[in-house]
């Protein structure tokens, strides 16, 4: 009798053990593309400040471009999720930042050398240079695995076809969790003719590239900012918000390297509250309790998030 106490009690403090070390995810919901235009309408009222995980948030133990690593940085906040697609040699668009294999996984050599059943023998490594069990995830699993829990900011490396990349966005209908990466103008002409319903990310650092846009038959209601890498003063942030767009500001760089140094100067917090709405970076973890706190202390909230 005393020994099968002693199993129960082992069992129980194992249970607890156990439940004490499960973490809580903050996901995404938006059950239609409407509500994904009326969340980045930008409105006083309608802000809701979001985090976009460079590369999925890669930390010790956990890859860039990673469905677990994607699925990590939700522990931490409701997060836009940013990745890459590459081709491998049989043409299946794969996730892979890099041309080379060397840096992120324990692959040799270019990515387009393999098929994508070769690709299955390597495993990823995080940016510590150390061999997870992790592998290097397809389009097709990402796309699957979104649904209902990230945002998606979808990038495209050079060659891949963005018609492509639609019709997989189609084939797993995640039209309202994803925004489609674009670097030129003639980029996001392209896409809004591929997919007037979706969602751009367009690169707007000063008032002609908004009209740019505009002129190239892009409406204000499908065009997400990117202002750059550097903070903009508050004149681009007022012109784009009276016209109902949502900002992203990367903070990859320069900005998360200041904010890492100097953590009581909470340079995410300030960052939102001088205009930027999205923070696309390097620094999961503080920019999390920053805009934990921003959000905490401005009384946001949504529907949208758990």
């Amino acid at each position: 009798m005393k020994f099968n106490h002693l199993i129960f009690l082992t069992l129980i403090t194992v249970f607890i053990s156990c439940k004490q070390e499960e973490k809580i995810h903050h996901f995404i919901k938006f059950n239609t593309t409407e509500e994904l235009y009326q969340f980045l309408k930008w409105t006083p009222e309608n802000r809701f400040p979001l985090i976009s995980a460079h590369r999925g948030g890669p930390m010790p133990g956990y890859p860039e471009n990673c469905i677990e690593t994607f699925d990590h940085a939700t522990t931490y906040n409701p997060v836009i999720i940013e990745f890459d697609i590459a081709y491998s040699k049989d043409s299946v668009m794969v996730i892979m930042h890099d041309d080379q294999l060397d840096r992120t996984s324990t692959g040799k050599g270019a990515i387009a050398n393999y098929t994508y059943e070769e690709l299955k023998a390597f495993n990823l490594k995080d940016e510590e240079g150390k061999e997870t069990n992790f592998k290097i995830p397809t389009l097709d699993s990402v796309l699957s695995w979104s649904k209902g829990k990230v945002l998606l900011t979808i990038d495209l490396k050079k060659g891949v076809s963005y018609k492509k990349v639609i019709e997989k966005v189609r084939q797993y209908r995640v039209e309202s969790n994803s925004i489609i990466i674009t670097y030129t103008a003639k980029q996001a002409q392209e896409v809004h003719q591929l997919a007037p319903d979706l969602m751009i990310s367009a690169s707007v650092q000063k008032k002609s590239e908004l009209k740019r846009l505009n002129d190239l038959g892009i409406p204000n209601n499908r065009i997400v900012a990117f202002v750059g890498v550097t903070a903009p003063g508050k004149e681009l942030y007022n012109y784009l918000h009276d016209k109902g767009i949502t900002t992203i500001l990367g903070t990859m760089g320069n900005i998360d390297k200041s904010a890492k140094t100097s953590p009581a100067k909470m340079v995410y917090y300030h960052l939102v509250n001088n205009g930027a709405d999205i923070l696309s970076g390097d620094n999961l973890p503080q920019a999390a309790a920053e805009l934990d706190k921003f959000r905490y202390n401005k009384k946001l909230s949504s529907a949208h998030i758990n």
